[in-house]
């Protein structure tokens, strides 16, 4: 794990604090209003910043992801352009970037690495490469000292799984339900499962993302898991504008809390 991921989660651990990771796509709406909302989102209790690399075929992604991608390309944004992004927002929260594997192989995997780094990148995770899928892709990053954070779904089986967390770093992003980002998702006794099936084989951190989109599912996950990934909805109230998003974040931020402590 990168030391600023680990100082993270070692400061969350130690105050139950649940990690409220929010999504953005870097240069949407635009290239100022995106620095700005992501300052908005450290200042707001984000504990990690996940920050989107706009790709052309995002498949994972649902449609108001997409819609936030295209029209980042459409004003020129690229992998250059959000590592540019990074470095002016001079962010102290850790990012870890969320993207597709194509854009990071035409920048070139170790200058992407090296200036990802420089910029305050903490982590990497790569959606249409699964961890252990690409031998070379995992070697040199995980040579380079950026955290690969795996994705597990639902369907990830016990053998693969056990695999998967033999070379995680970071955290484990485990997928709430199947299908692409954005979709409504019901926290209950399968999303504790899952949980609970991956904290049998790591004691990495691990959080819930997809479909997560009020607060008080966000709650709901915070008692099962140790961070929830808020990132559709976190879009949608970016579109309504930097203020209705930071009043979002804070209520999710104090979801949170109170699920852990109610006091």
């Amino acid at each position: 794990m990168s030391d600023l991921l680990a100082s993270r989660w070692a400061t969350l651990r130690k105050a139950r604090r649940p990690a409220l990771i929010p999504y953005l796509t870097a240069g949407y709406p635009d290239r100022s209003r995106s620095i700005e909302a992501l300052r908005v989102l450290q200042d707001a209790g984000a504990d990690i910043l996940e920050v989107g690399m706009p790709f052309s075929d995002p498949l994972a992604d649902g449609p108001v992801i997409q819609a936030s991608t295209a029209a980042a390309l459409r004003q020129g944004m690229n992998v250059a352009g959000m590592l540019d992004l990074l470095g002016e927002a001079a962010l102290e929260t850790p990012v870890v970037a969320f993207g597709y594997v194509n854009p990071i192989l035409q920048y070139g995997v170790a200058n992407f690495l090296r200036d990802a780094r420089a910029v305050g990148v903490a982590g990497l995770l790569v959606t249409d490469v699964p961890v252990g899928e690409d031998v070379a892709f995992d070697a040199e990053v995980r040579a380079s000292g950026m955290p690969l954070i795996p994705l597990v779904a639902p369907t990830t089986s016990d053998r693969r799984l056990e695999r998967m967390m033999a070379e995680a770093r970071g955290f484990v992003y485990l997928i709430a339900r199947l299908g692409v980002t954005g979709a409504p998702t019901t926290v209950g006794g399968g999303v504790a499962h899952d949980v609970a099936r991956v904290r049998r084989h790591t004691d990495l951190p691990v959080v819930v993302g997809f479909g997560i989109a009020e607060p008080r599912e966000a709650a709901a996950v915070a008692r099962l898991a140790d961070g929830v990934v808020v990132g559709s909805a976190m879009v949608r109230q970016l579109d309504a504008g930097v203020a209705a998003m930071r009043t979002f974040a804070t209520e999710l931020r104090h979801a949170l809390d109170a699920a852990v402590d109610p006091l």
